[in-house]
């Protein structure tokens, strides 16, 4: 028997989590140590050595729980958040969240949660973390779907994003654009986890796809330095411009 606390306990036949027996706190209870199965009570006396008699003699007939699994699985480990938040996982892997339900619901504060679902409730954390327990080597506790990566889920995160690849060529971000020295070199976004730029250089400005926020950025840096070659020759006088600087500036509005 594996002792949790003064008030719980867990029964084992070999590494399989038989049975447990909890104390029931509610007054004028005279047979206040409970035998549970499967979340479910099946006996109650006045200790726990009696308690414990009644699992060894169902157990050996085969009558404390019909539904026996024949391959025993490991136990979930309960890994503790904080004191309203639990988790069970099993080779790091989450198998049911237990928590606090801070509303009074007949006592039962605690409940065990799989896929955003209850599935049990009881008045302390350790009775459900025992049914957790119970129900994962039983095979029958519901299977928790694996969490969904989110990329660029929230617009604080996007921008976040932005600012920080923004920052690497001094780059400013206002509330239209992002800017250098007071030119608008264009716009970054992110929808529905894909990367695109918009260019304030080109005629018809339209969103174009790209692979990463880093990218997106980087080819604003490109369009700043060909906005610059082409401006560059103007501040010349007239009389020492050359062919090339007309031709690279018509190449460069055409892009």
């Amino acid at each position: 028997m594996a002792f949790l606390s003064a008030i719980h306990y867990e029964v084992y036949a070999g590494k399989q989590l038989i049975a447990y027996i909890p104390y029931d706190h509610n007054e004028f209870v005279t047979r206040p140590w409970l035998v549970m199965v499967n979340g479910e009570e099946k006996f109650r006396d006045t200790t726990v050595a009696r308690c414990q008699r009644f699992i060894s003699w169902h157990y050996k007939d085969g009558t404390l729980n019909p539904f026996a699994p024949t391959e025993v699985l490991e136990v979930p480990t309960i890994s503790e958040i904080s004191f309203y938040d639990q988790e069970a996982f099993v080779n790091r892997e989450l198998v049911a969240g237990i928590f606090y339900d801070h509303d009074n619901y007949k006592d039962l504060y605690w409940r065990v949660i799989v896929n955003d679902k209850e599935i049990f409730r009881d008045t302390t954390s350790v009775r459900c973390h025992s049914y957790v327990k119970q129900q994962y080597q039983q095979g029958t506790l519901p299977v928790q779907e694996p969490f969904e990566e989110e990329v660029c889920t929230t617009s604080n995160e996007i921008m976040a994003q932005i600012f920080n690849e923004s920052e690497k060529y001094g780059f400013e971000i206002l509330d239209d654009g992002i800017y250098k020295n007071d030119v608008k070199l264009g716009e970054v976004g992110c929808t529905d986890g894909n990367w695109w730029v918009i260019r304030a250089s080109l005629t018809h400005q339209q969103k174009i796809a790209c692979e990463s926020v880093g990218d997106a950025v980087q080819s604003l840096s490109v369009a700043e330095v060909s906005q610059v070659s082409c401006e560059e020759p103007f501040d010349r006088p007239f009389d020492q411009l050359t062919a090339e600087d007309g031709a690279g500036c018509w190449s460069i509005n055409q892009y």
